[in-house]
């Protein structure tokens, strides 16, 4: 028994939703803590991917939908940038949310200096393996819980903890050393 095109593409939109909203909405209330602009945001992710899927084949569905998260929280930056220079108000906060009083004056020195560490740390990441890697980022810096990324790559908490230890562990060798 074969499924209709429009039913398969309704199953299809079920199943992206039970596999990334969670993951979504965590990711957009970590960055604009409103809950449902939040789930505005991974509404408009998850139509955004299903739409993009019609036309072509997704290879890696993980990184596609996160790509698309990121790619649409600079679209509605920019966009409030913009608004709020026609408008003509001056924002108190800088571009990320922080005010412009407490954060420090970059020096070329201090600039130099964090380029070539962000330089080493994303070298010694480039040296992972894809998914001990993505696991990593999810979990250190997106700060996404390790059950929502064992549900997300279908393993164990466990093997995640491992993951995360792993490049934790090759981090410290690889950027430590300079330290």
């Amino acid at each position: 028994m074969s499924v209709p095109p429009e039913k398969a593409e309704l199953i299809a939109g079920k199943e992206l939703a039970a596999r990334f909203s969670a993951p979504l909405r965590s990711y957009f209330l970590r960055r604009v803590r409103d809950r449902d602009n939040a789930e505005d945001l991974t509404q408009e992710v998850l139509l955004r991917v299903i739409r993009a899927g019609e036309s072509e084949a997704i290879q890696r569905p993980e990184s596609y939908v996160f790509k698309v998260a990121a790619n649409l929280l600079k679209d509605l930056r920019r966009s409030a940038a913009r608004r709020s220079s026609v408008m003509g108000t001056a924002e108190e906060d800088g571009e990320d949310g922080v005010p412009e009083g407490l954060i420090d004056e970059r020096s070329p020195e201090r600039v130099m200096l964090g380029e070539a560490d962000l330089a080493q740390v994303l070298q010694a990441l480039g040296e992972l393996n894809e998914l001990t890697r993505n696991v990593f980022i999810l979990f250190r810096l997106e700060n996404m819980k390790q059950k929502d990324i064992a549900a997300l790559y279908g393993i164990a908490q466990s093997t995640v903890e491992k993951h995360v230890m792993r490049a934790m562990l090759h981090l410290a060798t690889r950027c430590g050393e300079s330290r």
